[in-house]
């Protein structure tokens, strides 16, 4: 069973401003926008490949983290 937290993501956007969102961070974010387009953002990777690390929704480049509590054994 996955926790409430897992649910939650962290979306930065270029000018450094802060989104907590929950469920679907790209849903959320279009409808906070108010639009129904959005287009991934990618970055390179230093051994040439290739990862999606959020998208551009409404000029704003939002980067995207999820929120998770750290758990640790002891």
């Amino acid at each position: 069973m996955q926790s409430e937290s897992t649910n939650l993501w962290l979306a930065v956007d270029q000018y450094g401003q802060k989104e907590i969102v929950k469920g679907s961070p790209r849903k959320a974010l279009m409808e906070l926008h108010g639009t129904k387009h959005a287009d991934r953002m990618f970055v390179d990777k230093q051994n040439g490949g290739t990862l999606s690390t959020g998208w551009v929704i409404a000029g704003h480049w939002y980067t995207v983290f999820r929120l998770s509590r750290m758990e640790h054994a002891v």
